[in-house]
């Protein structure tokens, strides 16, 4: 595979980014005066704290789509309505089946006695 000037220029400067935020990384975290400055234990994570908000603040900034309203109805909704109708449809088959005679009661799987 044949990267071009720019992709291997751009990969360049992502990895000189990675290094420069990993050595400040090291640097705080290795810091033995840390616990004077008040901060604790943990380095802050602009990064991290962006993505916990982000995370929080989810549902404020939600869209309805078709595309959303597809998933929550197949996702959700169908499948209950589905078990719902199947469960129904069974009983009523079983009940029609005491009603008429066709099972003794000694044979049902539900009996007082």
């Amino acid at each position: 595979m044949v990267l071009s000037k720019e992709e291997t220029e751009f990969l360049k400067r992502k990895h000189e980014h990675t290094l420069k935020l990993r050595n400040e990384y090291l640097k705080q975290s290795s810091n033995p005066f840390r616990h004077a400055t008040g901060e604790g234990g943990t380095v802050f994570d602009a990064g991290l704290s962006r993505f916990q908000a982000m995370r929080v603040s989810n549902y404020e900034h939600f869209k309805p789509t078709g595309k959303s309203f597809r998933t929550g109805l197949f996702a959700v909704v169908l499948p209950i309505a589905l078990y719902a109708w199947a469960l129904k449809a069974e009983r009523d088959s079983r009940e029609e089946k005491y009603r008429t005679g066709q099972v003794s009661y000694k044979d049902r799987q539900f009996k007082f006695i």
